[in-house]
């Protein structure tokens, strides 16, 4: 038997969520055509004045490098992804469908989702939002890697940072680090569901 079938690594997951976020008050189930249900875990932070959106669902297999002729269905990166926003601000429930698809895009167009890349929606993020695309920031914050049994990669858990736009071609021509340091110089709140744009002159 595979390993990969052994490991209950959506069970481990979810644990580690809940064991990090407390209990989900809320959650929701897309599924794709041609690919695995892609739930989404709301996690409200009130203390915070926060609410964290968890994908669980994606770390059921391991991302494929779209070179490979094979997939191996062991090793290999394995992530879900996390939202994090400051509550009642803006109608951000609705980004439940645009963090699955998100999650489904390893499934459907075979990419690596990597800290330093983007995923891009072609749409708001949730209505009225300023946002149409993210940067994947780094894992380990604030929920921790999740070790598997060999000879399974970790689990990471990914954040996601909105982008405007104009951030998002910005990032494209001189990549996410510049990015990350104009936001810290700027003293971006990235979990303003509402910003406008860092300014990106000079």
């Amino acid at each position: 038997m595979h390993a990969a079938r052994s490991v209950p690594v959506l069970d481990l997951v979810a644990e580690r969520l809940t064991a990090t976020l407390g209990e989900p008050d809320a959650r929701a189930a897309v599924t794709f055509l041609g690919t695995e249900r892609i739930e989404v875990l709301r996690f409200l932070a009130p203390e915070a004045g926060l609410v964290r959106y968890a994908t669980l669902g994606m770390a059921a297999a391991p991302m494929a490098d779209p070179t490979a002729a094979l997939a191996d269905p062991e090793r290999g990166p394995r992530a879900e992804l996390l939202l994090t926003l400051r509550a009642g601000a803006a109608p951000t429930d609705q980004a439940l469908r645009a963090l699955a698809t998100f999650a489904a895009t390893p499934q459907v167009e075979g990419v690596v989702v990597a800290p330093g890349g983007s995923l891009e929606l072609g749409e708001p993020l949730w209505p009225g939002a300023p946002f149409r695309s993210v940067l994947v920031g780094e894992g380990g914050a604030p929920v921790p890697d999740l070790a598997l049994p060999e000879p399974l990669s970790p689990v990471r858990f990914l954040p996601l940072l909105p982008m405007t736009p104009a951030e998002a071609a910005w990032k494209r021509a001189r990549g996410a680090a510049v990015l990350r340091e104009r936001w810290a110089a700027r003293g971006t709140d990235l979990n303003d569901p509402t910003r406008s744009a860092v300014s990106l002159d000079g």
